[in-house]
């Protein structure tokens, strides 16, 4: 037999086996090194493979009103995820939900661009999904590989009242938001948080804990069972807010304010409880639930009436003869007025090269402190604002808390101008004003603003004899503001005689506020505030007590024209709801 002769030396043989033996003991070592020494980090990344981390979301806090009636649920909603590694044909994929679902693709495919975070990381599609429609997706799932869905809790509300600018809303967490929050690892995309209102104020407290589930995958990635030995966590929902709002008095002022532009409040002035919170226009309180249209929203967002804006805490106004209060207050402290003594209303009064008119063009005649305030004369608080200096009226102000926030549990309150000497010589200059711009600031007119809600604090004070409730939604320890005001119990006792008379007086300006209830006594203030824009703004603010049961408004009319003839009956009906049982009330409402 013939044999070929061996070409290879016995030297090229060994190196051969040596290099082959090296490879193999690299191989070996590195065999080793994954399998033995880096066992930990890559089972991980395997059990990765297998095993999906599926996040719950957690339901938020419910919030109640003042008797444990719901006015803000939750309810289970779908969202339709993907994951963005396990999806070979996005296109084919938008296309076959949208078939399913009966949504553009091109909307799909903007979702998946605005909420993709990580190739592994469930990317949300669509939201609020119908039972139908995750049907019908279920029956394609073969066509939908990294396609999966799951319920989400958004948000709900039963109540028949609105209630949408104290209660505020929520918002999707997107890329911006997430970027900007302390502690972005609370939240993913698409979650939602409290951006306004108390939704905001407590995002802290309704939010929750979001809780987790492991389920193992196949190879297509499909969710195939729960994975034994790993230990789901359960969501644990956000903690339930319980209100002082009383939602049949909300409802009341809801319904008594919903033709109008302006502001209803309701408050118990010894606790600081606000009983009722209205601010109009407002809008459905669902808005941002994903259940209203694109053009829906629009119309909103563009209305010119401003249905978004909280009145009650950032509109600026001009107080009007609500205002002559303070500065009955600061003659009384000051000792600057017998109350007794009289002066005249002819109807006009001249300063210097101006004449100043009442707003009877013929006059009350002899007008006393009492007159002067139950009738609202302005001559009078013309010519008795001349005693003080700018700086006693300011001091006055701010001892009640106007040019600063009142510090109630909401979001973006405003602090109003109370114009000072610095401020006057700002705007002006030095020589630019004089002592008659007192005439107009003592009637709340001029470069004085407020905010309805200072305005609670206010006549909360007036109330309580500098004894009133820091202004709160949400039950506490019913503390007392800090920094009361100071007056003399001589001061306090003669302006509320003062109010009540301005209500119960037959020329009293706000004899429509009274409901004629026995035992019930009502005071307060009317206030016809001039406005640049448009028709003058009508203010009430008074209080009501019987017994032992105390309650204030606030009332506000934008171009409303005269305060005691179109805020003081909305008052009216608030005290009749609030101190008679249902039946009477109901019987108050319906007379003219």
């Amino acid at each position: 037999m013939l044999k070929a002769k061996n070409l290879v030396s016995k030297l090229r043989y060994y190196i051969i086996n040596g290099v082959v033996i090296f490879l193999m003991l690299i191989l070996l070592s590195r065999f080793f090194y994954l399998q033995i020494f880096r066992y930990e980090k890559y089972i991980q990344k395997a059990e990765i493979n297998r095993i999906r981390a599926v996040t719950i979301n957690a339901p938020r806090g419910l919030i109640l009103d003042r008797n444990g009636k719901i006015l803000v649920d939750n309810y289970p909603t779908y969202i339709l995820t993907a994951i963005p590694g396990e999806m070979e044909q996005k296109e084919k994929i938008f296309n076959t939900i949208s078939q399913c679902t009966g949504i553009d693709s091109a909307i799909i495919a903007e979702n998946f661009r605005k909420y993709y975070r990580a190739k592994f990381v469930p990317t949300r599609l669509i939201k609020d999904l119908t039972f139908q429609q995750i049907s019908i997706l279920e029956e394609n799932k073969l066509d939908l590989p990294g396609v999966n869905y799951k319920q989400f809790p958004e948000r709900y509300y039963p109540s028949r009242i609105n209630g949408s600018h104290f209660l505020g809303y929520l918002k999707e967490v997107d890329k911006p938001i997430l970027e900007k929050l302390r502690d972005p690892n609370v939240y993913e995309l698409g979650d939602l948080i409290g951006w306004s209102g108390l939704e905001k104020f407590y995002e802290s407290q309704l939010r929750g804990k979001r809780g987790v589930k492991y389920l193992e995958v196949d190879a297509l990635g499909r969710e195939m069972e729960e994975v034994k030995g790993y230990k789901n966590r359960r969501s644990e929902p956000g903690a339930d807010l319980k209100l002082m709002i009383d939602a049949d008095l909300q409802f009341l002022m809801e319904d008594q304010m919903k033709d109008y532009r302006g502001i209803a409040v309701i408050s118990n002035p010894m606790t600081g409880e606000i009983l009722a919170y209205v601010s109009k226009p407002d809008y459905p309180p669902n808005i941002f639930t994903g259940k209203m249209l694109k053009d829906d929203w629009n119309e909103v967002r563009n209305d010119p009436h401003r249905p978004l804006m909280d009145r009650v805490i950032t509109g600026l106004y001009p107080p009007g003869s609500t205002f002559k209060i303070i500065t009955v207050l600061s003659l009384l402290e000051e000792n600057l007025l017998d109350p007794s003594n009289e002066v005249e209303c002819s109807g006009s009064y001249q300063f210097g090269d101006r004449i100043f008119r009442c707003w009877n063009e013929t006059g009350h005649g002899s007008v006393n402190l009492q007159v002067g305030v139950a009738q609202s004369c302005n001559i009078y608080f013309y010519k008795m604002v001349q005693r003080l200096s700018l700086v006693q009226w300011a001091d006055i102000c701010f001892d009640f808390g106007f040019g600063q926030k009142t510090g109630i549990n909401l979001p973006y309150e405003k602090t109003g101008i109370i114009p000072t000497e610095k401020y006057m010589n700002r705007k002006y200059g030095k020589w630019g004003w004089s002592r008659g711009n007192l005439l107009n600031l003592a009637l709340g007119q001029g470069d004085v603003l407020v905010t309805p809600i200072q305005m609670v604090q206010f006549i909360n004070q007036i109330a309580t004899h500098g004894n009133a409730g820091e202004l709160h939604f949400v039950k506490n320890d019913n503390t007392k503001k800090e920094n009361q005001p100071q007056l003399s119990d001589n001061t306090w006792n003669k302006i509320e005689k003062y109010l009540l008379a301005t209500v119960s007086d037959d020329r009293g300006t706000g004899r429509a506020a009274d409901p004629k209830i026995k035992g019930l006594r009502i005071g307060g203030k009317t206030g016809t505030a001039e406005n640049p824009h448009g028709d003058p703004h009508a203010w009430f603010i008074g209080f009501g007590q019987k017994e032992n049961k105390i309650v204030t408004t606030v009332i506000l009319i934008e171009n409303g024209g005269h305060g005691g003839e179109i805020a003081a009956p909305i008052a009216r009906r608030a005290y009749s709801q609030y101190f008679l049982p249902k039946t009477q009330s109901q019987m108050v409402f319906k007379t003219p």
